[in-house]
């Protein structure tokens, strides 16, 4: 038997695309990934030496259900120094990832019936954390011609005395787009006037090729931050993610991760001490790395037929419009991981204002993007 909150729980496209591809690669056909946000390479050696390090060291036990002090104190020094943002470490809860830090901020937030605003595209999983916990996803519809940007007046007009958070992503998944100052300033005016909060989801912070990524916590003290090690750190395996926000909030999110997961492994809290403390100018590298595969990326793109009418400046994605070729992107891209042995997004699963685009992740090498896409270009070449 099944509970109606969990079937409304839908598939992750991705990750189903994924593990058809794993099943063509263990029949030993040669599939180009372009479908995760997962770097291609490891973590930087002095993260790996800490955990090793950390385990030798008996660091293997259960820690406060908070986090480890020593990190949450990084994690404030980070914000400090990136954003000049000034919190305590009772303001942080440390998770394994950012995945259980959402979906514990989300049952805190929401009653039933309550609401959530947030931008169409969108994060293919938020959807199903709202309605997990009984909350409805209202959404505001942005568009490429307009750099999928998420205007404060959009966003005034869908809120409703049920509304209780809006959700933002920048940089954002799927389109890469990085919010404005000006528009974070005036989504945090709304949403307090509204009595609501801002949720910020900030992981691919770290990830931005023009400017610089500003948070949340820079407009408002109502917000609360999502964030974590995954993405510039190369540490998705890793998984080790965190909450910012009020310390009265933070305290009632602590109650919920100590009974449903007791507390993060302590080994890989210390790895992300190290990152924080020691690896940032390495990440900087990285950036330039992925900053190479966006232009191999976009550029590609462009010469085989897809359009991308707005240049992505963070996280590593480009959400590429094929509605030349097809209305039913899901079906499209299964078609292309059969014939042409290349996995990409479905754009339905990032809500109906990506439906007949692609998203492509530049997280693999300018190699295999240049031998994915050729392969994208003869398949959509035999559909003209």
């Amino acid at each position: 038997m099944t509970v109606r909150r969990a079937l409304e729980i839908e598939p992750f496209l991705a990750v189903e695309i994924a593990e058809r591809a794993f099943e063509l690669e263990r029949a030993g056909v040669d599939v180009v990934h372009l479908e995760f946000g997962e770097p291609d390479f490891e973590a930087p050696p002095v993260i790996t030496d800490a955990v090793m390090r950390a385990i030798k060291d008996g660091r293997t036990k259960y820690t406060g259900s908070l986090g480890i002090l020593p990190l949450r104190e990084a994690i404030v020094d980070h914000y400090a120094a990136t954003y000049g943002v000034r919190l305590s470490p009772d303001q942080v809860l440390v998770t394994p990832g950012t995945s259980p830090a959402m979906l514990l901020l989300f049952g805190h937030l929401l009653d039933a019936g309550d609401e959530v605003v947030l931008g169409d595209p969108y994060y293919a999983c938020y959807p199903n954390f709202i309605r997990y916990a009984e909350g409805r996803m209202v959404t505001v519809p942005t568009d490429e011609p307009h750099g999928f940007a998420l205007h404060p007046d959009a966003v005034r007009e869908r809120m409703t005395p049920r509304t209780r958070a809006v959700l933002i992503n920048s940089p954002a998944n799927p389109t890469g787009a990085v919010m404005r100052a000006e528009a974070m300033a005036g989504i945090a005016d709304v949403a307090g006037r509204g009595g609501a909060v801002v949720v910020s989801d900030e992981i691919y912070h770290g990830l931005v090729y023009e400017g610089r990524a500003r948070s949340i916590l820079e407009f408002t003290d109502r917000a609360f931050v999502l964030n974590g090690f995954s993405k510039a750190f190369a540490m998705t395996g890793w998984r080790l993610g965190y909450a910012i926000g009020p310390a009265a909030d933070i305290r009632a999110l602590q109650t919920l991760f100590g009974n449903f997961f007791i507390s993060t492994n302590e080994f890989v809290q210390w790895a992300g001490v190290a990152a924080l403390r020691e690896a940032v100018e390495e990440t900087r590298h990285f950036r330039t790395i992925f900053a190479e595969r966006r232009r191999a990326m976009i550029d590609g793109l462009r010469r085989i037929g897809l359009g991308v009418g707005f240049e992505p400046t963070g996280a590593f994605y480009v959400l590429a419009n094929a509605r030349a070729y097809t209305n039913d992107s899901t079906h499209f891209a299964k078609t292309m991981l059969e014939d042409a042995h290349v996995a990409v997004t479905p754009g339905a699963a990032f809500g109906p204002n990506a439906e007949g685009y692609l998203r492509f992740s530049y997280a693999s090498s300018v190699e295999r993007i240049e031998e994915g896409l050729g392969r994208v270009g003869r398949f959509l070449a035999a559909r003209r």
